[in-house]
């Protein structure tokens, strides 16, 4: 169920304060609610709803950076977003429901400018009253045993199929659903007993979860589902979740440094903040699935399927210095697939945890040992607080990296990189300050608002603190304030981008409290986006991200992350280029000359193997839409998977003169080299010693590739 909204900001995860919930239900249902029978009214539409419906069209239609009229053809889509983010995977509404939800189908936008919203409740009490009926058809499904034996299957994604024309349908796809649900605990080393009363237990939950969900939910819900017609970066937040962002924006709290978002049931990673737990262990990745929650230890675990996001982010705050640990299922695999424990010590998410952070490794290149240096660039931050008071030590990335350099220089470096991947960006005039420790003064990025007016940003430092060999190491969730360092670099010529294919978000927003616009208190905020970036070329990174001088292998598909993959991302554009002098640190005919000796590299280095064969395995098990629901087959796949793994490790450590490993615990307990960063690297460690090539040589090398 998806009612919940998708909360993306970092107060999911960052603090221990404690949030209230707000039972509701209608036609005076009564549940138990930590011991207490609760009865709750009708959920309806207030008029705050109607006043905040009126203000967010207003600001849709005067301040995006769109300027989308909306229309019957935007308002055809907010149900189409609306159905989606009840029922993505067609589990609970019958199409019968959806047809007659089609006569508003081009009655929302009128509905939205006047903010008569009755249509919106209708559709959520039906979705509910669907919902009620499937998890009571669960639960009626566990008083038997299921059996394991028969061979059938499960597709667990349904997002690009029909609803259910009948409740028989409704009835064969929940009796697989469960199937697989009890299946995957069977998996986990569960008798049938416990996973039965594990699953009951889970569907119970949900139930009450549903009874929980207030007006405000819902019309939270469905603004958001208007919002993000718009792009996906536009979003509003209720009151209660509006005060929740204020706190957690102004205080520091005890945390593991991610946001949480709800989708289909579970709990989805959707970022992992930098400077906290989560980013200091590097496990935890974005769209992983949390399926349980452990304290301490040893604690034993807590199903949290189909929890209500405010509850797990309870369960996973606590006191700084304590254990919490996750049960994952890792991005892109089907349910079922094989799970792992995450194991995190809460801790403030601290500024200078987020700090810059150097290394130098050793290559040894035709006889001569080369020294590149790698600063480690986890966001693009500013301690704005203590800079505003004047503070003239204030923390900061261009600050950090300035003296990394520095000492890197100290150190005798021929080369260094950039590590940029993971970066989702921060303070931009960082991002321009930053590009000016490798620049001369110049533009760094144009900045154009919905007006179509262009401000320019420039780098004003003054001349480079290093200007030797650089690469800039970018992967799909660099984004934003990491793509204009990168495309700065790469439009002046300065260095090599290396990686993949960069986010692409290349929008701006701004944050209005609906506080200040209306008369009164408690109407919650809109994030709305309000402009673009543009290269100094005069090309977008929206949509597109950066393009990589030379590509590198990564396990992220860039079909499922990244802007490209959001149906309402704002496209690529472009405009004038504004002036600038590039200076191209490496020419063409060195380019292909890089190009061609990281391809023989990539035929030869056992460790690249070993991430090629990962990533392939990776692939064709997130490319499967079904999976058997037969005990014996599951298991002989897993296992199969695992031994798979296990060769490819051991081949990698024959190739490196390393033991082997003789089983798959063993396997669990090593750690993968950073392959990527290795390559990176190597490339640098080229840089230097094609430029120690006569060009007479180089382009003699290069012409006998053509």
């Amino acid at each position: 169920m998806k009612i919940i909204v998708r909360i993306t900001l970092v107060f999911a995860l960052l603090g221990a304060l404690s949030l209230q919930i707000w039972p509701q239900h209608a036609n005076g249902r009564t549940i138990e609610v930590n011991g207490t029978s609760m009865e709750a009214g009708e959920l309806a539409l207030s008029d705050r709803h109607r006043q905040v419906s009126r203000k967010v069209t207003e600001f849709m239609e005067r301040f995006h950076y769109r300027r989308a009229r909306v229309d019957n053809a935007l308002s055809s889509a907010i149900l189409d977003r609306y159905l989606d983010n009840l029922d993505g995977q067609r589990l609970y509404l019958l199409a019968s429901d959806v047809s007659n939800f089609n006569r508003y189908r081009f009655e929302l936008d009128n509905r939205v400018r006047t903010g008569e919203l009755e249509p919106v409740f209708e559709m959520f009490r039906i979705y509910r009253e669907r919902s009620r009926e499937r998890l009571e058809f669960a639960i009626a499904l566990l008083e038997e045993p299921i059996d394991f034996d028969t061979d059938e299957t499960f597709r667990f994604d349904r997002s690009d199929l029909a609803w259910p024309a009948t409740r028989a349908e409704l009835d064969e796809l929940w009796r697989k659903r469960v199937k697989n649900d009890a299946l995957s605990l069977v998996l986990a080393g569960r008798e049938w007993e416990e996973a039965a009363e594990t699953l009951g237990t889970r569907y119970r939950r949900m139930l009450t979860r549903l009874d929980q969900i207030n007006s405000d939910d819902v019309f939270e819900s469905f603004m958001n589902a208007f919002a993000q017609t718009m792009d996906p970066h536009t979003s509003y937040l209720s009151p209660r979740n509006s005060e929740e962002y204020r706190i957690q924006m102004s205080l520091s709290y005890d945390g593991i440094g991610a946001s949480l978002q709800i989708e289909d049931d579970l709990v989805m990673v959707a970022d992992i903040i930098p400077g906290g737990p989560a980013a200091a262990d590097g496990t935890l990745k974005p769209r992983d699935r949390i399926t349980g929650v452990g304290q301490g230890d040893d604690g034993d675990f807590e199903d949290v399927v189909g929890w209500r996001l405010d509850d797990v982010v309870q369960l996973i705050r606590g006191p700084g210095g304590s254990t919490v640990r996750l049960r994952v299922l890792p991005a892109g695999t089907p349910p079922g697939s094989q799970e792992t424990v995450i194991e995190l010590v809460r801790d403030k998410v601290r500024l200078e945890a987020q700090a810059a952070s150097k290394d130098i490794r050793e290559i040894e290149r035709n006889g001569d040992t080369l020294r590149v240096g790698v600063i480690r660039v986890p966001s693009f931050y500013q301690d704005y607080a203590a800079r505003a008071r004047g503070d003239q030590e204030y923390t900061s990335t261009t600050r950090d990296v300035e003296r990394l350099l520095r000492e890197l220089d100290e150190a005798g470096v021929d080369g260094v990189v950039m590590d940029l991947r993971g970066n989702g960006g921060g303070h931009l005039t960082e991002a321009t300050a930053l590009a000016g420790l490798f620049l001369d003064r110049g533009p760094v990025v144009q900045l154009r608002n919905s007006r179509g007016q262009v401000e320019i940003l420039d780098d004003t430092n003054g001349a480079p603190v290093y200007d030797g060999p650089l690469a800039v190491l970018v992967n799909r969730y660099s984004a934003s304030a990491s793509e204009i360092f990168a495309a700065a670099i790469q439009d002046y010529g300065r260095g090599l981008v290396i990686g993949q294919r960069t986010f692409g978000k290349g929008t701006v927003q701004n944050l209005y409290s609906l506080d200040r616009f209306m008369q009164g208190e408690g109407f919650g905020q809109l994030t709305l986006t309000i402009g673009k970036y543009y290269r100094v070329t005069g090309g977008g990174t929206q949509h597109r991200g950066v393009e990589p001088d030379i590509a590198l292998p990564s396990p992220i598909d860039s079909s499922l992350v990244g802007e490209s993959a959001r149906d309402t991302a704002l496209p690529w554009d472009q405009i004038s280029p504004t002036r600038f002098r590039s200076r191209p640190l490496l020419s063409q005919p060195a380019i292909s000359l890089l190009t061609h000796l990281q391809d023989e590299r990539t035929q030869s280095d056992p460790d690249m193997d070993f991430l090629l064969g990962d990533i392939a395995a990776f692939r064709d098990m997130r490319e499967r839409e079904e999976v058997s629901l037969n005990l014996e087959v599951r298991r002989a796949e897993r296992e199969m998977s695992e031994q798979a793994r296990l060769a490819r490790e051991n081949a990698r450590r024959e190739a490196r003169g390393l033991p082997l490993l003789p089983d798959l615990e063993a396997l669990g307990q090593t750690e993968a080299p950073d392959v990527i960063l290795d390559q990176a690297a190597d490339i640098v460690a080229d840089m230097v010693h094609i430029g120690m090539l006569a060009p007479d040589e180089l382009e003699r090398l290069a012409a006998a590739l053509r």
